[in-house]
């Protein structure tokens, strides 16, 4: 393979040199039974506004964060580093698990992110999970990072 094909720069913020790309993509044009009745029920026009919904938002997620582009004509883009993830919580409905979708949310220690969440997703979500889970353990290894528990006697 030739050194333009590997070295090419994709759209974005670039992964760093030991980070692996786990996930890239945008919500999934119809992301459940609910969003499919409708779109046969409108006969594809609500196929329409949910397109220019979904292109609205990129996800990125690597080893060591988690990047959420925002917008169409003016973006906002929100960061998190795993090593900051507490919690996950994987969410797949009936609908969404039919249509091959999921959502994941991330609990984090950060004051101007404390939830992320990755909705519609149309990937193997369990899988995702996996590794995001692998990833932030291995961050906070890195960092030294330690989170305490403490619960209050009542």
């Amino acid at each position: 393979m030739s050194d333009a094909l590997v070295n090419r720069p994709t759209e974005g913020l670039m992964p760093g040199p030991n980070e692996e790309l786990l996930f890239e993509g945008r919500p999934a044009l119809v992301q459940g039974i609910g969003g499919l009745l409708l779109a046969i029920v409108t006969l594809g026009i609500s196929l329409v506004f949910a397109w220019f919904k979904t292109r609205g938002v990129h996800y990125k997620i690597t080893s060591q964060r988690v990047v959420i582009e925002n917008g169409v004509f003016s973006k906002r883009m929100e960061q998190l580093d795993l090593y900051r993830v507490v919690d996950y919580v994987v969410e797949r409905p009936f609908g969404q698990r039919i249509m091959g979708t999921g959502n994941i949310v991330l609990e984090a220690m950060d004051k101007t992110t404390p939830e992320i969440r990755i909705a519609g997703i149309k990937t193997d979500v369990m899988k995702l999970y996996e590794k995001l889970r692998y990833s932030t353990e291995q961050e906070k290894k890195k960092r030294n990072v330690r989170v305490l528990d403490i619960e209050s006697a009542g």
